[in-house]
């Protein structure tokens, strides 16, 4: 790589290349990785929770948490917390989402793990004692509940007449809809005893405050990790309603259960709920805003679509092509107002409706952000000048090891030096292969946060 003059060190405290214009030519793709790390490194839980931590209570300090982000929220909490204030307390986090602990930080909150997105029996004994954990608390006492994505499964204590195994049959058939989050977490609410705001109502009469990274189309934070500690205005009907459009079934009692309305979630208004705060400490739109901010000080103009786009996966590819095209083209870049060199960013939460393997044939492997650019690059054509990448802020794209993939103008040229036909590998939802063969897999590793979604197209 030519052109670099200076490195910096990022929030993570690794060491990043100051890019120029010049820079950003010479490795495009490189540079995509750049603004991708910064958006990762702006939603860091060391810098959100050092803004909003509370002073220690009268009483007891007990922390609950779940979600991608758990672990690294804990840890950043300890360090940040009052040595001589005490502290306990539980989170989980999907397996191998513990990052390394710093050895002169004293552990005080235990780490679980658990899997995701399809919950387990770890996750339910976790949920089981959180639940114990805030029996006995008083009103004197806090709760910070550490809440980040991912937590709807990790935090998974299933209705009265519903086994894990049927809350595992749900979750795999909701994944496999095409259903929203928003939608999936309804249901996921109505079928807990401990989301939906039941966590926080357990919790009664201490004080609960929830320090939280959204990971969700716009931040509502009764849909993040399903809102464990909020009151939730979705219904028994609603949940049934999108079960119902997706045909997914459930046991006899549970269903009969939601027709009555029995398991309905604790709603705004209700008094266990009263003087309980909630504060975002990242957001898609900050991480969006900072990559923005690191493209213009690389002499390029950037332009946010939108933090909370959602669709298939695929077609937003389609959509987000289209944009680069006309850009890539003088008159309509005019037209459009953009200005060239620029970069388009985008996040959100796509959906990618996985179809039936054919008897035969083995399936497809691969999340949104892969499936994301397979669309992209089926719709660019080989565009000149455009180059783009798409991955998911944890670092972990569906249940594979890459955080996502990037596209480049002879992506589709070198597809086919390889025999690979991209419009194959769409039809079987399976990205991660495509951009494998073509060395084009983005892999981080866990990142210890979750803003979801982060896309950038780059119009040279």
């Amino acid at each position: 790589m030519t052109g670099i003059m200076q490195v910096q060190k990022s929030a993570s405290g690794t060491r990043q290349p100051a890019w120029q214009a010049s820079s950003v030519r010479d490795d495009p793709a490189g540079f995509l990785r750049h603004l991708f790390q910064v958006a990762v490194d702006q939603a860091s839980p060391a810098q959100g929770l050092a803004r909003h931590l509370p002073q220690p209570p009268k009483g007891r300090t007990l922390v609950l948490g779940a979600g991608k982000a758990a672990a690294s929220m804990a840890q950043a909490l300890e360090a940040l917390w009052p040595a001589d204030a005490p502290l306990s307390g539980l989170v989980v986090t999907r397996y191998g989402h513990v990052p390394p602990r710093e050895p002169h930080v004293r552990q005080h909150i235990d780490v679980l793990e658990a899997a995701h997105p399809v919950p387990d029996a770890a996750g339910l004994g976790a949920a089981q004692r959180m639940l114990e954990l805030a029996q006995g608390l008083g009103a004197d006492d806090l709760v910070l509940c550490l809440i980040s994505g991912g937590g709807s499964a990790l935090l998974s204590l299933p209705a009265e007449g519903m086994s894990l195994e049927h809350k595992q049959a749900v979750n795999q058939a909701l994944l496999a809809s095409g259903a929203s989050i928003a939608q999936m977490n309804c249901v996921r609410k109505h079928l807990s005893r401990i989301k939906g705001g039941r966590l926080a109502a357990a919790c009664h009469p201490a004080r609960v405050l929830t320090l939280a990274i959204s990971d969700v189309p716009g931040d509502d934070p009764s849909i993040i990790a399903s809102g464990p500690t909020v009151a939730d205005a979705s219904t028994c009907e609603e949940a049934l309603t999108i079960l119902q459009r997706y045909g997914i079934a459930l046991p006899d009692k549970v269903h009969a259960a939601l027709q009555a309305g029995q398991l309905e979630t604790p709603k705004p208004g209700d008094a266990r709920l009263a003087g309980h705060e909630l504060q975002l400490i990242a957001t898609p739109m900050q991480s969006l805003k900072a990559a923005a901010a690191a493209a213009r000080s690389a002499g390029l103009a950037a332009y946010i679509l939108s933090d909370a786009i959602e669709g298939e996966s695929r077609e937003i590819g389609k959509m987000h092509a289209a944009l680069a095209r006309s850009a890539a083209c003088e008159q309509a870049c005019a037209d459009l107002g953009f200005i060239r060199p620029c970069v388009l960013l985008s996040g959100g939460e796509t959906t990618v409706t996985l179809k039936p393997v054919a008897p035969g044939r083995p399936a497809g492997r691969g999340g949104r952000a892969g499936e994301f650019c397979l669309g992209l690059a089926q719709a660019l054509q080989g565009q000149p000048g455009v180059w783009g990448l798409a991955a998911d802020t944890d670092g972990m794209d569906g249940v594979e090891d890459n955080a996502g993939a990037s596209v480049r103008p002879d992506t589709l040229a070198r597809a086919r030096a390889l025999g690979l036909d991209v419009a194959e590998h769409l039809d079987r939802n399976n990205a991660y292969d495509f951009f494998e063969a073509l060395g084009d897999l983005v892999i981080t590793g866990p990142t210890h946060t979750n803003v979801n979604d982060f896309r950038a197209i780059l119009i040279l």
